[in-house]
């Protein structure tokens, strides 16, 4: 394996970002589609939420550390310089509409950091956050926006229909993956369509699964586990019978009595064909790039969830990977046209719940603190 110091990573260049054919098109049609979704929970429930990563089962407080002396490559940008930052994360699963925890679909994390100084990217300038949104696989399910676009309609026609079928299919979809896994393999699209595994999702690893700008280079995010009591959860089962917010329930337990810790990895490219900008369906091979640690998030033990969280957090802020340094700058056409889908839902979201959605400057608010 490869060591940091041994790594070389290839400088950032626009050429390695390709515009896709018709991109500005399949911008409109995604933003068209994704606002579809929230129209459509909209008017069936009277509230605005998420069109992806609708439902919340952790909302977190806790510090992130970047420790000096890393390598040149790896001190970039937020991680340029040693320093201690308050983030906040929140702990999701994946469809537009909020459905029972048996219906089991990869799990999100998302992190803001927050008092970040430095240059910032296009309509960010005003804030002082950097966002990673992350999930629970090392790969996108679709290679690229056009890709992309057709998988978010297929999630669009089955919003808010056949609950039931739903949990149907999700145990069919979650036996099929058992046999999968059980001869080595893994299948993106049964998970993403209700067959993940019912696992407690704070012994995951996530992943941005698009990369980013770092600083001079290029790079994928991931955060792991790290303390014993959150490894020991990986792959834990979860009982989720006649327990819609099984999930949330698992989360709150655990952190009415401990504390977590997880490293953030960057795995910097040095391959350019082996580790395409435009192809997020490619696993950058870790033999060739190693996920390196370059700073450790803390959470002590809290109340993981209430309604006043979820109206300061949920409701009241917007995890976004353009919320960035201009250090950190998303890459590729997944994120490129994610760009204006963000802010659509932003205005959504803000417009029908009355709320003002704003980047925080402080967690003081949130934990009551004046």
């Amino acid at each position: 394996m490869t060591t940091p110091a041994e790594i070389r990573p290839i400088p950032y260049t626009p050429a390695y970002e390709v515009p896709e054919d018709e991109e500005q098109v399949t911008t409109f049609d995604l933003k068209d589609t994704m606002h579809g979704i929230s129209v459509k929970t909209f008017q069936d429930s009277g509230h605005a939420i998420r069109s992806v990563h609708a439902k919340t089962h952790g909302l977190l407080v806790g510090e992130l550390s970047v420790e000096g002396g890393l390598p040149p490559a790896y001190a970039q940008g937020l991680f340029a310089q040693s320093g201690r930052y308050p983030a906040v994360i929140r702990l999701s699963t994946t469809p537009g509409d909020i459905l029972s925890d048996d219906v089991s679909t990869p799990r999100g994390l998302s992190m803001k950091v927050i008092g970040v100084p430095g240059s910032r990217v296009e309509g960010s300038e005003d804030a002082t956050t950097q966002d990673f949104v992350l999930v629970n696989g090392p790969v996108f399910n679709a290679p690229n926006a056009k890709k992309f676009l057709g998988s978010a309609k297929l999630l669009a026609s089955t919003t808010d229909k056949a609950p039931n079928l739903k949990r149907a299919f999700s145990a069919v979809a979650r036996g099929a993956e058992k046999v999968i896994e059980a001869v080595g393999g893994e299948s993106v699209v049964l998970k993403s369509l209700g067959g993940h595994p019912e696992t407690n999702p704070l012994g995951e690893t996530y992943y941005s699964q698009v990369p980013i700008l770092f600083g001079d280079y290029m790079a994928k995010v991931s955060v792991a586990p790290v303390s014993p009591e959150l490894t020991a959860l990986k792959d834990a089962p979860v009982d989720l019978k006649d327990k819609p917010d099984g999930l949330r329930d698992a989360v709150v337990d655990y952190f009415s009595g401990h504390g977590g810790e997880w490293e953030l990895r960057i795995q910097l490219c040095t391959d350019i064909d082996k580790m395409p900008i435009e192809d997020a369906s490619v696993e950058w091979p870790e033999d060739l790039s190693p996920y390196v640690a370059v700073a450790r998030l803390r959470v002590a033990p809290q109340e993981a969830w209430s309604t006043d969280r979820a109206q300061k957090i949920d409701e009241g802020m917007q995890f976004n990977p353009w919320h960035a340094l201009a250090a950190h700058r998303p890459l590729g056409s997944i994120m490129r046209v994610r760009k204006e889908v963000y802010a659509m839902s932003k205005r959504f979201r803000a417009e029908r719940n009355g709320v003002e959605i704003a980047e925080p400057s402080s967690v003081d608010p949130i934990l009551g603190k004046h």
